[in-house]
């Protein structure tokens, strides 16, 4: 898949990668549900598949299988430390409107 804009991965989010995780590698995958439609999903991997988008900077890898990337066009991944919680974060442009706690979202494709 050509992306006009790839996602893109923060120099934080990565830092949290390398000195939280041992496998150095988190997947961000978007699935059907929340409360506006979508959800993303990050977890900690061992496995990189083999259609897998991989963004990496040094030992840490952020994989995105292409399903998911669709809808990541143009989004930051990022990790944000807040008084309230820590976690990371997905600024998305394609979001046409998100749930209060940050992990749901609508989307609206355009077709160019």
């Amino acid at each position: 898949m050509n992306l006009k804009i790839p996602p893109i991965v923060t120099d934080r989010a990565f830092a949290k990668i390398s000195s939280s995780c041992d496998t150095k590698t988190l997947r961000v995958a978007v699935k059907g549900g929340g409360c506006s439609g979508f959800q993303y999903v990050i977890n900690v991997v061992e496995k990189v598949n083999e259609d897998d988008q991989v963004f990496e900077k040094e030992d840490c890898r952020v994989v995105i299988d292409k399903t998911s990337l669709q809808f990541l066009e143009g989004a930051e991944i990022d990790y944000s430390e807040e008084l309230i919680g820590s976690s990371f974060k997905i600024n998305n442009p394609n979001a046409t409107s998100s749930c209060g706690c940050g992990t749901s979202f609508s989307f609206s494709p355009s077709f160019e």
